[in-house]
Formats: C-alpha cells, sequence, structure tokens
C-alpha cells in the first residue's frame, strides 16, 4: 500500500514557534470510498494565519488539533477519483494540508476546485489567483473602495498579498505606495510591481521616522490602507491619514508570538472619523468569482507579476514557514513536493 508523508502540529508553541513544534509522520493511503477523489500535491501553501491556529487562545478561526495534519492550501493533480466531476490528470486546489497526497470528499461544495493553468501557472492559484489575491481584493474593493486619484498604501507590500493588492489599485488609478523589508523588496515593488514609491521599514526605528518618510511618499496623506503587519507600522500610517481614511486589517504578523500589540494614536480614529475594518476572506466566499476572475486577467496580462519563495519537499516546511513569519521569504511562500 502507497505511502503518505504528512506534518502534524505535536505540540503547542511557548512564544516563538520552533521547529520542534510539528512532527513528520507516515501513513498509509486508504481506498477511496464512492464521491472521494485521490489529490496528489504539486506544491503547498505557507501562510500568516497558521501561526494563529497553532495557538490554543480564542482567534477567529479554530486551533490547530495536536496530531492531526497541519491544515493549508495546495494545488495538485487528481491521481484517482471516484467522483463523477473529477477525473485522473484534473489540475485542482484545495486545502489538502501539509502533506503529499489527500484524499478529498468531493461531495462537500467548495472542497476541490478545477483550475486551467493555459496562462496561469498553476503555482499562482495559491497566490495571486489565490486566496491571498482575493484578500488583497476584498480589503481594496470592499473596505476600503478607492477613487482614481486616492493615495493607498499596503505593508508587506511585496508578498503575495501586496503584491495583488498594487496592481488592483494601479488598475483603479491610485496612487500606491508599499512599505516592505530591505532594499531588494523596495526596487521588486517599485520596479516589477510598478507602485508609485515604496518604504524600507528596516531604515526607521521608531514609528515617528517611518511616519516622515511616509509623509514624503504621500504629499496628499493616506486615504485608504491595507494592514498585514500591525505595530510600528500601523502607527506610522495612522499619522499620516486624511479624514474620512478607511483601514482594513488582515494581519498583525508582527504580534504572532502572542503579546499583545498596542497602538500609539487611537484618538486619530476620532479626529480622522477613520473607518477601521478587520475582516477574514473566507467568510466572503460569494466575491470570489468575481475576484479571481479579475486577478487571473491580470496575471494572464502580465499586469501583475507575482514573486515566490519556493522549498524544496515537505521536510522544508516547517523552517520555510518559521522564515515566513520573520519576512525572509521573498514574494508567495510555497513548498514544492513532487
Amino acid at each position: 500500500m502507497p505511502l503518505n508523508h504528512r506534518i502534524v502540529l505535536d505540540n503547542r508553541p511557548q512564544g516563538e514557534a520552533t521547529t520542534q513544534n510539528f512532527k513528520l509522520i507516515e501513513v498509509p493511503l486508504p481506498e477511496l470510498q464512492d464521491g472521494q477523489v485521490l489529490v496528489c500535491h504539486h506544491f503547498l501553501s505557507l501562510d500568516p494565519y497558521m501561526r494563529g491556529r497553532m495557538n490554543e487562545s480564542k482567534s477567529y478561526a479554530q486551533p490547530q488539533p495536536l496530531g492531526e495534519v497541519m491544515i493549508g492550501g495546495t494545488v495538485g493533480e487528481v491521481v484517482d477519483s471516484r467522483h463523477p466531476k473529477f477525473k485522473a490528470g484534473d489540475q485542482v486546489v484545495g486545502m489538502g494540508g501539509w502533506q503529499e497526497f489527500s484524499v478529498v470528499d468531493a461531495t462537500v461544495v467548495g472542497a476541490l476546485r478545477k483550475v486551467d493553468t493555459t496562462h496561469v501557472p498553476l503555482s499562482h492559484y495559491l497566490g495571486a489567483v489565490g486566496m491571498p489575491g482575493v484578500t488583497a481584493w476584498y480589503g481594496l474593493v470592499k473596505i476600503i473602495a478607492p477613487k482614481a486619484g486616492e493615495t493607498v498604501t499596503v505593508s508587506a507590500a511585496s508578498g503575495a498579498v501586496g503584491s495583488a493588492y498594487g496592481a488592483l489599485a494601479k488598475a483603479r488609478g491610485c496612487r500606491v505606495v508599499g512599505i516592505a523589508g530591505g532594499k531588494d523588496k523596495c526596487d521588486y515593488v517599485v520596479n516589477e510591481l510598478g507602485f508609485d514609491a515604496c518604504i524600507d521599514y528596516k531604515e526607521h526605528k521608531d514609528y515617528i521616522s517611518l511616519s516622515k518618510a511616509l509623509r514624503e511618499a504621500c504629499p496628499n496623506g493616506i486615504d485608504g490602507h491595507f494592514e498585514n503587519v500591525g505595530g510600528m507600522v500601523l502607527d506610522a500610517v495612522m499619522l499620516r491619514t486624511n479624514a474620512f481614511a478607511r483601514i482594513a486589517v488582515c494581519g498583525m504578523i508582527a504580534g504572532y508570538d502572542g503579546a499583545p500589540l498596542p497602538m500609539a494614536n487611537p484618538a486619530l480614529i476620532l479626529v480622522n472619523r477613520m473607518k477601521i475594518e478587520g475582516f477574514i476572506v473566507s467568510e466572503h466566499m460569494e466575491v470570489w468569482p468575481e475576484a479571481l476572475q479579475e486577478l487571473g486577467t491580470l496575471v494572464g496580462t502580465g499586469k501583475l507579476r507575482p514573486r515566490e519563495s519556493v522549498a524544496q519537499g515537505l521536510a522544508a516546511a516547517p523552517e520555510a514557514f518559521l522564515g515566513l513569519l520573520k519576512g525572509k521569504n521573498f514574494g508567495k511562500q510555497l513548498v514544492k513536493l513532487v
């Protein structure tokens, strides 16, 4: 019987996550039942939300159960199918988790989706034309709702969400300013992604200094901001916001080790009559078709050129994931499994 290698959460992190929290195991592949599909994973997506799932404390998602395969998005190929809508060779995207194969109940709506790789590479369905891209689309279109000519900003600008956000905002006639860590990332954001400017937060020791750099890059203030980081970055942006600014909050990666993230100037929410809204993209499935269509077109026409960091082999996933939390990745972090 063929074996499947998988990574399970072995124990919960105390403070910072380590590779010791994970365990690589092998299990036999079960026989397929009616309605099930066997998928061989080509790529696994690593995403910041996974860190929150490792804790037992209350978050917007259920904690990851101990001893079970780590949750995660996957793309791959159908190997065997006992469902009429899927056949061997179909390219599919799903939530197969940190493992080489998954057995999917294809009768569950949305559990598995066929994708077309004619114009969009398979791996991009985990990034720009997948959950991160739709995340950017929802925050920009539904929360920030910018008008042409407005200035919008995004933290973690070179990542999977930030890069899609930039392309979507430029398509709507905005001035787009990114915040990223390091000269290489900032150069990519401006030269390849087409942002109007990008600020290297690593050059600033506090939010006052970062805010001065933002003032130069955003002479007309900030009308909309997409937050992936929190902490010093959000404090700096708050000082530059215009009246009636909108902030979409999607992540707080600066606080993923569990310590609270204070806010320096919450009074600005009142002074500037700001709208600040957090959201979880999986709660808005109704927008996915529209968002994915626009994102697929942007990638297919070369208007969005996403970068990928690819770790090789399942065993490399924990190290790559911890690197992602520290910003070591460049663009979308993936693990290649075949």
